[in-house]
Order: C-alpha cells, then structure tokens, then sequence
C-alpha cells in the first residue's frame, strides 16, 4: 500500500486525491492486472481439481479479449453480466469443463461451442435464447445442462446424441410439448420442464428409466399418463398447479415415491392445486398410503 501512496503525485494530494484513491483501490482484480500490465494468468485459480477463471457481477457488456489466450482455463463463470454476446472464440477455451453463463442477455450461442468436447456441465439459465445450437450436441461428454428461464420453444433433434446428459433444466420457457429428443436421453435423472406451456406429457416419458426427479408443474396438464408409472425409479414428481383431474390405478406402481409432499424441496408426490376428482382430494389428505390403497382396490374391481 505504501508503494502506490508514493507514487501519488502532490497534484492529487487532498481531498480530492484521497477520492481518486479509494476509487483506485475498488478496482476489480482483473483491471487491477490489465492497468499494471501483469499477466491474466496470474489471476487463474488453481484448484486441486480444476483451474478456474471468474468475472461474475462485473456489468461486463462484452468478454476482455484476454480471456481467450487462457487455454488452461477449465472453470469459466462469466454469470450475471449484461453480456448479449458470446464470441466464437470461446471454442479456443478447449480444456473447459464447467461453463457458467447464467444472468446474461444472450440470444444466441455460437456454434463453436461444439468445440468443448470436454464439457461436463454448461448453465446458461436466465438468458434471452430464443434458439439452441445444433453444434451443442457435439459435446458429448455433456451430463449438466440448465436451459432455464429463457424464450426457447424447441431443441435441435441432434440433442438426442448427448447421451451422458444426466440432469436437463428446461422450466420457464415456452415450450408446448417437451421435445422429442430429450426421451432418447437414458441417462436423465433430473427432469424439470415446469412454467411451460405444456398440455399433456408423450407416452414416450416411459423411456427415461433412470429418472428419479420429474418436475412438470405450473403448466396446463391436462392428464397423468399411465406410462409415467413405469418409470419406477422415480423419487420425486412434481405436477402441483395443472388441470388434472384423475389418477392412473397404476399410480401405486411409483414405490419409490415416500409420501404425499407439500415441501416444494422434499421427495414425494407433489400433487396440489389440480381439479382432481372426488374422492381423491380426500385421499391426497390422507397420505399416499390411503391413496394407494384406493387405486389398487379400484384396479382390481
């Protein structure tokens, strides 16, 4: 601190040197660097694990070119900025696993993206996307995707490829259907397409048969199709807020399921605000033990 004080010319001194000062010293990092012309590297983080990079909450309205020439970078979090841009130099950045663009204004994703073949988890939730990529496909070693919170109505069929996909965000979109692809994906644990537009869920669902979350609340669902109770490894489903009005007698096939839940954080069967049909309001109030009981008697009668 005592070197930057020294330097300060007697002009600045005062009041108003001690401003420009304080202002100084609130300088990110990374601008800190760039003004002192030291290396951007030297602000890598390196983890046990991964090197990492961040310029979260800066105001940035587009990426510094620096950041392009840092190929070991592996984490990139460039979340909550007003980014509209993503260069297609970031298919320079290689070695990335984790990319975090969340908070941005991007309507787009440029097609180099396909080039981080060794991404594992991409977020890019609260975002202005109207469209996806084809390219994104390529990344096949892909298992966390979140699409979240942003215009989207359909996904490329070649999505049907990321076949390590484990956990996919689509809520708060405005999708009408979910699409077709994501039921070729296996390897989906986590499932969530809630505040959409759908009105009914594809037989096809029965095809995730490792999904153990399932999320499809506030929509129009007009219907609980049968084949979801074939997905028996299902933990928590969520169809709270959509227009259901009866329940498959093969409901009780779903053991995994521990209870009726209110808690939108807890496992179970959530189930509220749905015009169901009497008596099953009442059962619902009585716990999944009641409610199972009732749709296997009426399954066998």
């Amino acid at each position: 601190m005592g070197g930057r004080q020294s330097s300060v010319n007697s002009k600045d001194k005062g009041p108003k040197g001690l401003l420009l000062l304080g202002r100084r010293q609130r300088l990110s990092a990374w601008d800190d660097a760039l003004l002192s012309g030291r290396d951007p590297r030297s602000l890598l983080k390196r983890g046990m694990c991964h090197v990492s990079f961040s310029l979260v909450t800066k105001g940035m309205i587009d990426v510094p070119d620096f950041l392009w020439g840092l190929s070991e970078v592996q984490k990139l979090n460039l979340s909550h900025n007003q980014l509209m841009v993503l260069p297609p130099e970031v298919g320079r950045l290689t070695r990335l696993v984790v990319l975090n663009l969340c908070g941005n204004r991007l309507k787009s994703l440029p097609r180099e993206v396909g080039l981080l073949k060794s991404m594992k988890v991409l977020f890019v939730n609260m975002n202005c996307l109207t469209e996806v990529p084809a390219e994104l496909s390529l990344c096949t070693s892909l298992q966390v995707l979140s699409l979240s919170h942003n215009c989207l109505s359909q996904l490329p069929a070649s999505f049907a490829d990321l076949s390590r996909l484990r956990k996919l965000n689509l809520s708060n979109n405005y999708f009408a259907h979910i699409p077709v692809c994501v039921f070729s994906l296996k390897e989906l644990d986590f499932l969530h397409v809630g505040s959409n537009r759908l009105e009914n869920i594809a037989e096809s669902i029965q095809c995730l048969v490792n999904l153990q979350i399932f999320i499809a609340e506030n929509n129009n669902i007009h219907s609980f199709p049968r084949s979801l109770c074939s997905v028996t490894s299902l933990e928590l489903l969520n169809l709270n807020n959509n227009d259901i009005q009866t329940l498959p007698h093969e409901l009780y096939l779903l053991c995994k399921l521990a209870k009726i839940a209110w808690n939108p954080m807890d496992k179970g069967l959530h189930i509220s605000h749905n015009p169901l049909s009497k008596p099953l309001p009442e059962l619902v109030e009585g716990g999944l033990e009641m409610l199972f009981s009732y749709l296997k008697e009426k399954k066998h009668n």
